[in-house]
């Protein structure tokens, strides 16, 4: 058993090490002044800045794995988890008056991953000619890190005023899914369970899918695994994890190797069998336009690229609406 004096003195080390990683947000620092900071998910980092830290903390983290480790954290494998995730049942914004309307629904299953029985809650919102067009088309909507459905619920709303029906659902961790830490295969998990309920309830429907950041890499992952999808959206997206880690200021390093969540989008994008619409904002300081570019340059169906000029990774959607509008009449003949 390692003694509070022993930790102590890897804690003060670990401090020290990773104050000299320049690249760290002031808050992730402060977060390391105790154990309770250094074990604990930081949830206080600005909207638009999460991953940017949380890329910035698991780069740090691996760097100094062995080291947090025997100072009694949990496991490098969690704590990517975590980071990445950053599981959250909180709204952010105006995310509770955009939900105001909107369906509570509930997927139940039992995991194969774990093997324990599952509750998946999400926000159905149908399209004002849904009741009266048999053929008006549905999404299933998956959100990135942090931001829950109540955070996500904007962003949904202008995905239906392009004209879909709308189901954006919460992993599990989030909100009021079953509580347990997500996980890249978990998330999966997650994901084709909401599509085929969606499909259970609307089988004659076309059926898109569509993610935003941390959510397009599994949408992706959804699409390469199901034959029915009628369409793919990303926005924000990126190829990799490791590319993100390595399009940061200390990405040389190497430490890709011990990245557990890989979301590696760029290998499963050509296995995808619809059309696929890439849209990015140029001013996406959080993932770089140029990994969605690449990401679009993998697939090998058809295709299509958005530059949103002046987009951010959290207004595009708002910005680039008539871009989408004519990418979507074009790429996928809806109207």
């Amino acid at each position: 058993m390692v003694g509070p004096a022993t930790i102590k003195k890897k804690q003060i080390f670990i401090q020290h090490e990773f104050e000299k990683l320049e690249f760290l947000s002031p808050s992730a620092l402060r977060n390391l002044r105790s154990a309770r900071g250094l074990c604990a998910a930081d949830r206080s980092f600005p909207s638009g800045a999460w991953m940017i830290a949380a890329m910035k903390t698991l780069l740090a983290w691996m760097l100094l794995a062995s080291a947090a480790l025997l100072a009694g954290c949990a496991t490098l494998d969690e704590r990517q988890r975590q980071w990445i995730f950053q599981p959250s049942d909180r709204s952010w914004g105006r995310g509770e008056e955009a939900a105001r309307g909107m369906e509570d629904v509930w997927i139940n299953f039992r995991s194969a991953e774990t093997g324990q029985p599952v509750r998946l809650h999400g926000l159905w919102s149908p399209h004002e000619r849904f009741a009266a067009d048999a053929r008006a088309p549905v999404l299933l909507y998956l959100h990135g890190a942090r931001f829950n459905v109540l955070g996500s619920a904007l962003r949904a709303r202008r995905m239906q005023e392009l004209g879909f029906s709308v189901l954006v659902i919460d992993y599990r961790g989030f909100g009021k899914s079953s509580h347990t830490l997500p996980s890249e295969s978990l998330a999966y998990e997650d994901a084709r369970a909401a599509w085929d309920w969606l499909g259970r309830q609307h089988p004659e429907r076309p059926r898109f899918i569509f993610g935003h950041s941390l959510g397009g890499a599994i949408a992706i992952e959804l699409a390469a695994q199901v034959p029915d999808e009628a369409g793919t959206l990303v926005e924000g997206t990126f190829t990799s994890i490791p590319d993100v880690v390595a399009s940061y200021k200390w990405g040389w390093l190497p430490v890709g190797p011990l990245i557990t969540q890989r979301f590696d989008a760029v290998r499963r994008v050509p296995q995808i069998g619809s059309p696929l619409l890439v849209v990015h904002g140029s001013e996406d300081r959080t993932i770089q336009p140029e990994l969605g570019r690449s990401l679009f340059e993998a697939a090998t169906g058809p295709k299509r690229f958005e530059l949103v000029e002046g987009g951010s990774h959290h207004n595009t959607n708002a910005v680039g609406q008539p871009q989408y509008r004519l990418a979507l009449a074009e790429l996928f003949g809806l109207r």
